[in-house]
């Protein structure tokens, strides 16, 4: 089976699920009928958080100052650029899209290849934007809860939206093409910057809940719902586990 076709099948796939939405039957306001393989998943990524991630990113956050590491997090947002400009064309939305095409020429070339955000300083905020967004804004559901190993907490939805902005992503086929690890290690650096912008927020967060894996499960269903309303949440980018 060609790339083409497994992809075409997942998606396919991810959206039957999607359109399936029924009511929650866990007591919580998101669908989970699959939370005793969710919550093995989810147990496994903490073990693996606190062996490796978290570790990982208290160093980064410790040995870098925070001038380079916000060098670092300007320059992996303006590679995401070209899929959140092409979510901002999908969903109609010409003011966003212009402001993102116009960071992408700022940042790239004033910017230093993106390592300074310059159109912040000339008004031009940036915003995050994908493809489970534009789903949701026409309307298709979430469909059932996922956890999944490495990328975090999603949906069917919005694991439909992750595969297909690989399409909008020229680094993605760069790294098909050219330099797998080169790919990889902006995955990772990415996973790590996060978590390290997250470290204390999400050990209260843990600190605090009774069930945290319900927690995380809430979070980011509200997190989703704001985004596809076109508000900002009050946490953006929930972390990988």
């Amino acid at each position: 089976m060609t790339f083409a076709l497994r992809l075409n099948a997942a998606l396919t796939l991810c959206l039957v699920l999607a359109s399936c939405a029924g009511m929650p039957m866990n007591g919580s306001d998101v669908y989970d009928p699959f939370e005793r393989e969710n919550r093995v998943l989810f147990d496994a990524s903490l073990r693996l958080d606190r062996g490796v991630l978290r570790p990982v990113a208290v160093f980064y956050s410790r040995a870098l100052p925070q001038a380079v590491r916000d060098s670092v997090r300007n320059f992996i947002d303006n590679l995401s650029s070209p899929v959140v400009f092409a979510n901002d064309v999908l969903q109609g939305d010409v003011d966003k899209a212009g402001v993102t095409l116009l960071r992408i020429g700022v940042n790239s070339t004033v910017g230093i290849g993106g390592l300074f955000d310059p159109a912040k300083r000339f008004g031009y905020e940036r915003h995050s934007n994908d493809f489970g967004i534009t789903l949701g804004d026409y309307g298709v559901g979430e469909g059932p809860y996922l956890f999944i190993p490495v990328l975090g907490p999603s949906n069917a939805r919005d694991a439909t939206g992750y595969v297909t902005d690989w399409a909008f992503d020229p680094f993605f086929y760069i790294a098909l093409r050219e330099n797998f690890y080169w790919q990889l290690g902006r995955t990772a650096l990415d996973d790590i910057d996060a978590r390290s912008r997250n470290l204390a927020t999400l050990d209260e967060i843990q600190k605090s809940s009774l069930d945290f894996y319900a927690t995380v499960r809430s979070l980011y269903h509200q997190q989703r719902e704001s985004q596809i309303g076109g508000g900002m949440p009050a946490m953006q980018n929930l972390p990988n586990f």
